[in-house]
């Protein structure tokens, strides 16, 4: 008799894991194998997480034969790059008021994941924040202005 008798074995917190792996391999840059640069500076990264991610990285590391390329970003900003990469690799950004209009259009530059108007999966929270920071950008603000207080 043949046992057909299948069973699915589940790792209950494997996506909190993973996140957390990946946010270790990026705190302790092991495995590390692409280098982004910008503004004088520059940081290091995966290749597999920047093409999960990105589909600008994607298609730009798969026709890069080197082992260990290094991206030059023009017209970035290396606070916004970090950010970016940050949010690439832990699921969120705290970005000031003041840098969310620059950061949210380098997003979709690099076409990151989550960031982007053509991503399916930003949801209303991030087409609030684009039109804020448009707002933002258009309307002159003392500091007052922008202070929220509960009601």
């Amino acid at each position: 008799m043949v046992d057909t008798q299948h069973f699915c074995l589940r790792w209950n917190n494997y996506q909190s894991s993973i996140t957390s792996a990946f946010e270790n391999l990026r705190d302790d840059e092991d495995f590390v194998d692409v280098t982004l640069a910008c503004d004088g500076r520059s940081l290091k990264a995966h290749r597999v997480v920047l093409s999960a991610c990105s589909p600008y990285f994607r298609e730009l590391l798969k026709s890069t034969p080197c082992k260990h390329p290094v991206i030059v970003l023009q017209d970035v900003a290396f606070t916004d790059l970090n950010a970016l990469v940050e949010f690439i690799y832990h699921g969120e950004v705290n970005v000031h008021q003041r840098s969310l209009s620059s950061f949210l259009k380098t997003a979709e530059v690099l076409r990151v994941s989550g960031l982007t108007q053509n991503d399916d999966a930003q949801g209303p929270l991030l087409q609030n924040l684009t039109r804020a920071a448009a707002a933002e950008a258009s309307s002159p603000r003392t500091p007052a202005d922008s202070v929220h207080t509960p009601e």
